[in-house]
Parts: structure tokens; C-alpha cells; sequence
């Protein structure tokens, strides 16, 4: 596993839980530091699904970051207060033009 001796001075909420990033990381990189290693399930199936590439090609690590579903966290570097939480199946692009 991934461990770092100094988690870095940018704090980001990953279902509601405070996780230390670096600044300049990618969200994916911070997640993956802190031990998370499923960030969305499939949509037919369920399964838990996370970073495989983290060079934006395969898609696993789409989660919902500022309440924006189907963000490929390995492409979007972190940001003080961000709030990613998991994405379940498909992303609702209904719900996001209501918002």
C-alpha cells in the first residue's frame, strides 16, 4: 500500500471525511493515499471500480466531485474543500441540469 510521511496541507471531503492531499495531486493520487481504493460501482452490476490507468483512458475512477458525477478523478487535481464522494452506476445528467 501506498504511504507517504507527510500527507501535504490541502484537505479535501471524500464522503464527508477529511482526507490530506497534496497540493498539485490529482484526486485520484489523494484517495489512493488515503486507502480508498473503490470510488464508483457499475451500473448493471455494482462492482466497485477504481483508478487503473490514471492517464484518463479506462474510466474506473469517475466519481461525483462538487456535485458533478462522471469526473475522472486522475485528470482533476485537488482543491482545498473539494467534496468527492463515490459514484453508483451511471451518472444522472437529468439531476445535474436541474441543479
Amino acid at each position: 500500500m501506498l504511504t507517504r510521511p507527510d500527507p501535504g496541507g490541502v484537505t479535501i471531503l471524500f464522503e464527508d471525511a477529511p482526507i490530506r492531499a497534496r497540493e498539485g495531486e490529482s484526486v485520484a493520487s489523494a484517495l489512493l493515499a488515503a486507502g480508498i481504493l473503490a470510488f464508483r460501482t457499475t451500473a448493471v452490476s455494482g462492482a466497485p471500480r477504481g483508478p487503473f490507468c490514471m492517464m484518463g483512458a479506462c474510466f474506473d475512477c469517475l466519481a461525483v466531485v462538487d456535485g458533478v458525477g462522471g469526473v475522472q478523478t486522475c485528470l482533476v487535481p485537488v482543491r482545498e474543500g473539494m467534496r468527492v464522494e463515490r459514484q453508483h452506476g451511471v451518472r444522472d445528467v437529468a439531476a445535474e441540469d436541474a441543479a
